[in-house]
């Protein structure tokens, strides 16, 4: 059985290797901290790798494997053995910082939702598929940064929508490429061309950015450096869309590793103003 500070190594070594956007920002954490969201981060890319693994076989296998997973998860937090080297830092981390179970849950649901051909018919749908991949990850990580008014959960839902609706804007051909496509058919309909559509999401987000703003003043001050990066990066990363006229299409827009280590020198020297 591997003991909690291998399974921490591991999970950071994990993060370092694939986290990108996320692992920028955790370096500004104090160690316990950093480990700590290192750990949540391999919990969830255990979850999207058993939802796109080739070799996993089609849809129904892979509900199978996430349904294991689940599994493996209730095992875990119950104290009962798991076989999965992440296991021990997760179970460290939920019980240190009291995250609460059922987010870890409804990640899984979002996972899971993509496995279906779905659609999205309204910005309803679109929230709530946002609130399961994105916004329970912000609700999650918080109880790591640490907060005292619930006032945090409420904007850190709001925080994950804006990153996701970020996400989704940059990811529009890969999706399509793969026969997915998160944007709302009603307000396609209702403003007739694509790129209209595009600019009203970015609209969207930047809204859902500005009000959850006021997030960074909830945390913990030492976890503020790390939040203002992380939603800097994801912030300059729609800037990036809208200076581009939101074309999405030619290539896949994104942030260098030079502009991401520039947010986090400032956030270091608290030119975070």
């Amino acid at each position: 059985m591997i003991s909690t500070g291998e399974s921490y190594t591991l999970a950071e070594r994990i993060a370092r290797q694939r986290a990108r956007n996320f692992y920028y920002s955790f370096l500004l954490l104090p160690r316990e901290k950093r480990l700590a969201m290192c750990a949540i981060y391999a919990f969830m890319r255990e979850c999207d790798d058993l939802s796109d693994a080739e070799g996993v076989g089609g849809a129904e296998a892979r509900k199978a494997a996430l349904e294991r997973w689940r599994w493996d998860l209730d095992a875990t937090l119950d104290g009962r053995t798991a076989d999965n080297s992440i296991w021990p830092a997760f179970a460290d981390t939920v019980k240190r910082y009291g995250i609460p179970k059922k987010y870890f849950h409804e990640m899984i649901d979002g996972v899971e939702s993509d496995l279906d051909a779905r659609k999205i018919a309204n910005f309803d749908d679109l929230y709530r598929y946002c609130y399961h991949v994105a916004s329970v990850v912000g609700m999650t990580i918080i109880h790591i940064f640490g907060f005292e008014s619930e006032k945090a959960l409420e904007l850190a839902e709001k925080c994950g929508v804006a990153f996701q609706l970020t996400n989704i804007l940059r990811d529009v051909r890969e999706d399509s490429e793969n026969g997915r496509s998160y944007l709302p058919e009603d307000e396609l309909l209702t403003h007739g061309e694509m790129k209209a559509l595009l600019r009203s999401l970015g609209g969207r987000a930047q809204a859902y950015y500005r009000e959850s703003r006021p997030l960074l003043e909830l945390v913990h001050r030492d976890s503020r450096a790390s939040l203002w990066a992380l939603m800097e990066i994801y912030r300059r990363l729609l800037e990036k869309i809208e200076a581009a006229d939101y074309d999405v299409f030619s290539r896949r827009i994104r942030l260098s590793a030079l502009e991401k280590s520039g947010v986090v020198a400032r956030a270091w020297l608290g030119l975070t103003s």
